[in-house]
């Protein structure tokens, strides 16, 4: 066997690069403290609701094989077999553990799986409980997203601090009245979850702005991709406008998916700034859309007034005997009005600036001087081919970030068309 590479975190981005390294030649160490390889929080829900917000003509987990999930969607699920559709999350879950045991099988022993937390990095190799240490030549951190940031608020069993935890929605009641803190696709999760539960109680989610994922549009078809020219962000975002008011936004956003780390890169820190402060929310509903089946359940849902979506700023939050009580002040209007309800849950998205602190890993990484955190609260600080920057400055040779853990580089680095070009990349090199 060639080198050895240990990855922390075996999701979609760790499990695809062990197989990646294991076709080249090399050794990977997969480690995963869960015990669940290959799904990740993402594709480890067992709610069917929880489809791919991909078409699955996309969704191929090889770089050089697009049609390679649409095929494995016909042999094993042929009623799901449509490109233009999208999947159960569940099922791309199904497919990537396929994958993993397939290359194992293919190359007995390249790929080693370890069902235990990281501790820390050493000098040869990551650091494990009962005094063990893996060795390595190279380390990579693909721990996925973090999650969401704490609330302030206390442990309390009417605080549904996850949404993502094991059995998180359990203590939820068919009748309950529910507060969202988010109005984005972790909330959309939550409401399909619920709704599949039998819930049949009201909700209000409340966000900074109010807005809602948008819905793909079944009619668009493919377009080729658009590079930006180069200027300071404010004519960039004039020539989207432009763009979008004649040829539409979804196929805008498409166009632009295949430059945005490119750009991301581009941008002077400032600017990086500006876009995070003014221009996100924005991106996010236009960028991250919802499958057209969940987004017209939750259309249902608000027709029917048991889901309202509103905008403002959270005050306190104060759990009571009862359920919870928010206190909060809509946008652009500076009086404190109070929200109660039975359950809170948490569905404000990964919190990746807490991570850095919190996380037992990434804290001694930054202590020990091998890491940093990204300036703007995005993640580590990392090159664009994902090594990560230590506290001098100087990009490490042997420690990498794939994923999530690498947007504050790349931005773009959460979906599978944009994970796994960067797989490829890294596994080159790795094997190498």
């Amino acid at each position: 066997m060639g080198r050895t590479t240990a990855i922390i975190g075996g999701g979609y981005s760790g499990a695809m690069l062990a197989v990646r390294l294991a076709e080249s030649g090399a050794t990977a160490v997969l480690i995963e403290k869960s015990g669940e390889f290959a799904r990740g929080a993402a594709y480890g829900t067992r709610c069917d609701s929880h489809v791919l917000n991909v078409r699955s003509g996309r969704m191929s987990a090889r770089a050089d094989d697009p049609d390679h999930f649409v095929r494995w969607l016909a042999a094993h699920h042929p009623a799901l077999a449509d490109p233009q559709g999208f999947a159960p999350r569940r099922l791309y879950g199904d497919y990537l553990q396929a994958i993993l045991a397939e290359a194992e099988a293919t190359a007995p022993g390249a790929i080693v799986r370890v069902a235990e937390p990281a501790l820390g990095v050493t000098d040869s190799g990551v650091r494990m409980p009962r005094g063990r240490n893996i060795e390595a030549e190279a380390v990579v951190l693909a721990t996925g997203n973090p999650e969401p940031a704490a609330l302030g608020a206390g442990d309390h069993p009417n605080i549904i601090a996850n949404p993502w935890a094991a059995e998180a929605l359990e203590t939820v009641r068919p009748s309950d009245s529910i507060v969202l803190l988010g109005a984005g696709l972790t909330m959309i999760d939550v409401m399909l979850a619920l709704e599949d539960r039998g819930w049949v109680g009201r909700a209000v989610a409340l966000s900074r702005r109010g807005l809602l994922p948008r819905p793909h549009d079944p009619t668009q078809t493919p377009v080729e991709p658009l590079q930006l020219a180069a200027g300071p962000l404010s004519a960039r975002l004039r020539e989207v406008r432009r763009r979008s008011a004649a040829e539409g936004w979804g196929a805008v956003m498409d166009r632009l998916r295949h430059g945005n780390a490119e750009t991301w890169a581009t941008l002077p820190a400032a600017e990086r700034a500006r876009f995070l402060r003014h221009l996100r929310p924005m991106w996010d509903v236009h960028r991250h859309r919802l499958a057209p089946e969940p987004a017209g359940r939750i259309q249902r849902l608000m027709q029917d007034q048991q889901l309202v979506v509103a905008a403002g700023r959270i005050a306190r939050i104060e759990p009571t005997a009862a359920g919870v009580e928010v206190h909060w002040t809509r946008r652009g209007d500076a009086r404190t009005e109070r929200l109660t309800g039975d359950r809170l849950v948490n569905c404000t998205g990964p919190g990746y600036r807490e991570a850095a602190a919190a996380d037992r890993l990434l804290a001694g990484l930054t202590a020990e001087g091998l890491a940093r955190p990204d300036a703007l609260g995005l993640g580590l600080d990392v090159t664009v081919d994902g090594a990560l920057i230590g506290a001098d400055g100087t990009p490490s040779t042997r420690l990498f970030a794939l994923g999530p853990p690498a947007r504050a580089a790349l931005w773009e680095c959460t979906a599978v068309p944009d994970i796994r070009e960067r797989i490829e990349a890294l596994a080159a090199r790795l094997a190498a």
